[in-house]
């Protein structure tokens, strides 16, 4: 890997318009934001970047986008997201096009066929592209937890350059990380639990994926920092107060999942003035208005309003 991939990596939350259509002047004012922020890295087309909801010419506009807005100014990681390996590939093939730096890529689901088959996966992945190759670990959304072993055994081999771990699985995160630094950390790992990142750097953490960082970027930005000092008081002190504003996910009572967690982001970006609309892809419904309300005095009381 000519990229050293650490540090805060955002996935870069997608902007719509209120009919549904792609939004890329807010988007890439959000990217421009983070950017400005010093983040070390941006991560598209993932889970809040709305990759499994996307059609192939979206992928299209949202890549051409993001490479003319980034210009070369921090890594972009892609998100391949599909049921099937060689729909993955097609998504692999069209990032490497467009000068991604890595792609990531989960375990195909629908028609689950066990560890060999994910394991599979994966090297076909890695036999389609010079690009590094991350696994995104989110057994919530594919139904397959990637194995610790099989991680391992793929990162010695240099079929995976790392792993975002969006599990929730915190024991074997850190697990991941003993094994990791014990076989002379073949991967890369970086958490996307927005709540604990603190404790994947204890572990041994190469970075994080925060949703939450869409939100407040020079918070994860400051934590990061502390980290790399070793002021633990500070890295915990940012986390306490950063998981307190992850409270905006939990003021969601008409929808859940998906449309609390991102929508929950999407309402705050509308309401810091990055995004014109927190519109959602179908057939995600929107936030009521007293919902937003609720983020609206979870903003406020955390200083962004």
């Amino acid at each position: 890997m000519a990229i050293n991939f650490e540090g805060v990596i955002p996935p870069v939350v997608l902007a719509r318009h209120d009919d549904g259509s792609l939004d890329l002047t807010s988007y890439c004012r959000n990217l421009e934001r983070l950017i400005a922020a010093g983040v070390h890295g941006l991560f598209v087309l993932g889970s809040s970047g709305e990759g499994a909801f996307c059609t192939f010419e979206e992928r299209e506009d949202i890549l051409a986008a993001t490479v003319e807005t980034v210009a070369g100014r921090t890594p972009v990681m892609v998100g391949c997201i599909d049921m099937q390996t060689t729909r993955v590939i097609e998504m692999v093939q069209q990032a490497q096009r467009y000068g991604a730096d890595a792609v990531v890529a989960t375990a195909p689901f629908y028609a689950l066929g066990g560890a060999a088959q994910v394991e599979n996966h994966f090297r076909l992945i890695h036999r389609a592209t010079e690009l590094p190759v991350f696994a995104y670990d989110i057994p919530v959304c594919v139904h397959s937890k990637l194995s610790n072993e099989m991680l391992i055994k793929l990162g010695k081999e240099g079929v995976l350059a790392g792993v975002k771990d969006s599990s929730g699985d915190d024991v074997a995160f850190r697990l991941l990380a003993i094994q990791n630094r014990e076989e002379g950390s073949p991967l890369k790992l970086f958490t996307g639990h927005e709540v604990v990142v603190d404790g994947a750097y204890l572990s041994g953490a190469h970075g994080s994926v925060p949703g939450l960082a869409n939100v407040d970027p020079a918070g994860y930005m400051r934590q990061w920092e502390a980290y790399q000092k070793g002021d633990w008081d500070a890295v915990a002190e940012e986390q306490n107060r950063l998981a307190k504003l992850m409270l905006i996910a939990h003021q969601a009572k008409s929808v859940s999942g998906f449309g609390a967690g991102v929508g929950s982001f999407k309402v705050a970006l509308k309401l810091l003035g990055v995004f014109e609309s927190d519109r959602m892809p179908a057939p995600v419904p929107q936030m009521t208005t007293e919902e937003v309300e609720l983020i609206r005095g979870v903003l406020a009381g955390a200083g962004l309003l």
